[in-house]
């Protein structure tokens, strides 16, 4: 082989080499952009399970939270009704205490044990109020259906219509809600007269 020939020769093997490493270049770019693209869909795909769970996590966050109130409110609402439920069952008492003291003969007032008794009324009272009971207001007061319960009614010259003319029992509020409504008598308008009747004949 001459040296021209083998000059050739070694091009075409050196031609030949450098298409084989641009085609394994090409190859490997090829690969590495699959690759990129495969790694950037995982990547997508982890996001999204990632916000997923977050929503998820903080979804159950917010119902444990909302739970917790409402047991928290249940648990209140049930602590008060019992509540209610004695101090509903100790208004008869407290009732015949004050009357005790309305009709207690003036001969006693001055033993020692009535002083005892006043103060056992008196720190029954106390503990009562503590717990949020509050007398409903009659005196001078119009009749309130959701306060009061009207037990008569009566005419009078001294009060309007529909104002309480006087209280038969007390009634008590524990917060806002009524307990035991006041007994009340309430004024009544007078009957309107028939034309005629008042002055007699014309």
């Amino acid at each position: 082989m001459t040296e021209e020939g083998r000059i050739e020769e070694a091009a075409a093997e050196v031609s030949a080499a450098e298409e084989t490493t641009e085609e394994v270049e090409e190859a490997a770019e090829v690969e590495e952009v699959t690759e990129l693209e495969a790694l950037r869909q995982e990547l997508e795909k982890a996001k999204a399970q990632a916000a997923d769970y977050l929503d998820g996590w903080q979804r159950a966050r917010a119902e444990f939270a909302n739970y917790k109130k409402r047991n928290e409110q249940e648990r209140q609402d049930l602590f008060k009704l019992a509540n209610a439920t004695l101090i509903t069952r100790l208004l008869p008492i407290f009732d015949d205490f004050e009357r005790a003291f309305q009709t207690l003969p003036r001969s006693l007032l001055s033993f020692t044990w009535i002083d005892g008794v006043a103060l056992i009324y008196r720190r029954l009272q106390a503990i009562l109020e503590a717990e949020g009971l509050t007398l409903i207001e009659t005196e001078g007061q119009s009749f309130d259906p959701l306060l009061h319960e009207a037990v008569t009614s009566e005419e009078s010259a001294e009060h309007q219509e529909g104002q309480i003319i006087g209280e038969v029992q007390k009634g008590y509020k524990l917060g806002d809600r009524v307990l035991r409504p006041a007994l009340v008598r309430v004024a009544k308008g007078k009957p309107v007269s028939e034309p005629g009747q008042e002055g007699g004949p014309d």
